[in-house]
């Protein structure tokens, strides 16, 4: 069971929207890229933007003013009219669908979302030297997100163009990084008839040549912002008038840090971007929050959560403050299959360019493809999250990430193996 694509489409592909990174809600270019591969590959059944996802259930969705800043960016830059139209207001993602006949229905999760970081421009970071970094400022794809896409549509080439039986679906979700995408993927019913689900993440600090068939250890994981709102005053003049909304937000940031560990298992909880305030001789009248929790499970991660809406709230009453709590991504854990597992390892040990393989391997933090692997699992299906291995010059999140492109190949032939595995049955 041969599979093989272009390598050269490949980088192509995947250097162009390396230079169009979109946050997550904002993904114009990119989904309407994607779009014109898959018109290009063929398919049976293309769903874009609102049909592909289920438009109550996005979560961590920015602003009119961002989403229409990105709109436009993207028609600058070129992207279709006609698909741009259908994603308007923030509905992005497709899913494609290859129908062959009777047989199983296997999919292939990537996410395609960058991140709101600037890249470097140092000439020794291959993106800035070769002349592919980002062109979208202060937006990089810094996770791998390009590679994840130049991968999936790679696997739907090779999958079209043999001579599988079954349905083959390919999901390219929205929002990973803010964890709002996966939620509105799971419930939009495109996974209610899929038997196996085969997700993908490259490097994780595993190098070039490196395959983990099996991620576990997700962190569940929810993300809030608490807004407080005090009252103003001169702070040399009348400072006994004001209620000072900053001495309400630091005692929250302290007490959020002091929340208990659980017995059950590892919880976290971060206070990742604060701020509030005026003048320095005015007292504050609000200041904000905004900060995540996560647990080892699903419910340890609702006891973190449970626990920071008491601290904030707590903290408000003591300052004579109020505040408000709005709750945005969240993503539950989840377990890879043993059956997904198997099939990714017989199909690492037949593709040129592996040279270790990991049977499973924690990954330490969290990710919103939990969602589709849940829903996949609670109608009887199987599903697992793989690891393709690259050498990375900077980490993930970091403004010199980038991947080895020989994981490209790597990644398309172990998906593709493990995807046309499953079809066979």
């Amino acid at each position: 069971m041969a599979v093989t694509t272009d390598p050269d489409w490949l980088r192509t592909l995947r250097r162009d929207l390396h230079q169009r990174p979109e946050p997550a809600w904002c993904e114009f270019y990119t989904t309407a890229r994607i779009v014109e591969e898959i018109e290009r590959i063929g398919v049976d059944q293309l769903y874009v933007g609102p049909d592909a996802i289920d438009t109550d259930a996005r979560l961590g969705v920015p602003s009119d003013d961002e989403l229409a800043e990105w709109y436009d960016r993207a028609l600058d830059a070129g992207a279709d009219e006609d698909v741009l139209e259908q994603l308007e207001g923030g509905y992005t993602g497709a899913i494609a669908v290859l129908e062959r006949g009777e047989g199983p229905t296997v999919a292939l999760r990537i996410d395609i979302d960058g991140l709101p970081r600037a890249e470097s421009d140092a000439p020794d970071h291959e993106p800035a030297a070769e002349g592919f970094r980002s062109k979208n400022e202060g937006a990089m794809h810094a996770c791998g997100h390009d590679a994840h896409a130049a991968m999936g549509l790679g696997v739907l080439q090779a999958v079209k163009d043999s001579d599988f039986r079954g349905t083959f679906k390919l999901v390219c979700q929205p929002a990973e990084e803010r964890i709002g995408g996966g939620k509105a993927i799971a419930e939009s019913g495109h996974l209610d008839d899929v038997d196996t689900l085969i997700a993908v993440h490259i490097g994780l600090d595993h190098p070039t040549g490196e395959v983990v068939a099996g991620v576990d250890g997700f962190l569940a994981v929810a993300h809030f912002e608490a807004r407080f709102a005090g009252e103003p005053a001169h702070a040399g003049g009348h400072p006994n008038r004001g209620r000072n909304a900053v001495q309400a937000m630091a005692t929250a940031v302290q007490n959020l840090y002091a929340i208990p560990r659980h017995e059950d298992g590892a919880t976290r909880i971060n206070a990742g971007r604060v701020g509030g305030g005026t003048a320095s001789n005015i007292i504050p009248e609000d200041a904000f929050i905004d900060a995540e929790v996560r647990g080892e499970t699903t419910e340890l991660m609702e006891y973190v959560r449970e626990k920071a809406h008491q601290v904030v709230e707590s903290a408000a009453e003591m300052h004579g403050c109020t505040v408000e709590t709005e709750t945005g991504g969240e993503a539950p854990s989840a377990e890879s299959d043993e059956a997904v597992v198997e099939r990714v390892l017989a199909a690492a040990e037949q593709t040129d360019g592996v040279d270790s393989i990991l049977r499973r391997d924690d990954l330490g933090g969290s990710e919103d493809a939990t969602y589709l692997m849940r829903r996949v699992q609670e109608h009887g299906g199987d599903a697992g999250y793989v690891g393709i291995g690259t050498d990375h010059p900077g980490g993930h999140h970091t403004a010199t990430f980038d991947v080895d492109e020989r994981s490209l190949d790597i990644g398309v032939e172990v998906l593709g193996r493990a995807v046309l595995s499953a079809l066979d049955e």
